[in-house]
């Protein structure tokens, strides 16, 4: 295959943990539209955390490494966040300070799920009896 095609799924793979890193960061913000986007949302902030804290690499970390090797260009050898925020946001901040920022980032989201959780649990809660009244009897007076 030709160098310029492995250039375009470097790019692809990078342009994908963008969007990603984006969902992960800012998703929490949806929580109140159902849930099924809540329990993507919570599922993608723990794999987050687990890769950020864990030892392991992140799949489009090594996918963007293997496209730029094959591509013909020396791959950066930390990962995605070290290599590009570290360059352009975070200059000379140690790595333990990502994972922090990480782990923070997560956790505001985590507090927006719960308050989306207690709306919905709010809103489908039961109407309050009116005291004296008998509810399975509705025409009294």
């Amino acid at each position: 295959m030709p160098a310029a095609i492995f250039q375009a799924l470097a790019a692809a793979a990078f342009l994908l943990h963008l969007a990603f890193i984006a969902w992960v960061a800012l998703g929490g913000a949806f929580a109140q539209r159902g849930r099924t986007v809540a329990g993507l949302h919570l599922a993608s902030l723990a794999y987050a955390l687990v890769i950020q804290i864990g030892p392991w690499p992140c799949p489009l970390t090594l996918a963007e490494q293997y496209f730029l090797r094959r591509a013909g260009h020396t791959p950066y050898q930390t990962g995605f966040l070290l290599h590009y925020l570290d360059r352009l946001i975070y200059p000379d901040v140690p790595e333990s300070w990502l994972v922090a920022l990480t782990v923070i980032v997560c956790a505001g989201n985590l507090g927006l799920h719960a308050r989306a959780w207690k709306q919905r649990a709010a809103a489908s809660a039961p109407p309050a009896s009116t005291p004296g009244l008998d509810p399975h009897r509705p025409h009294q007076a």
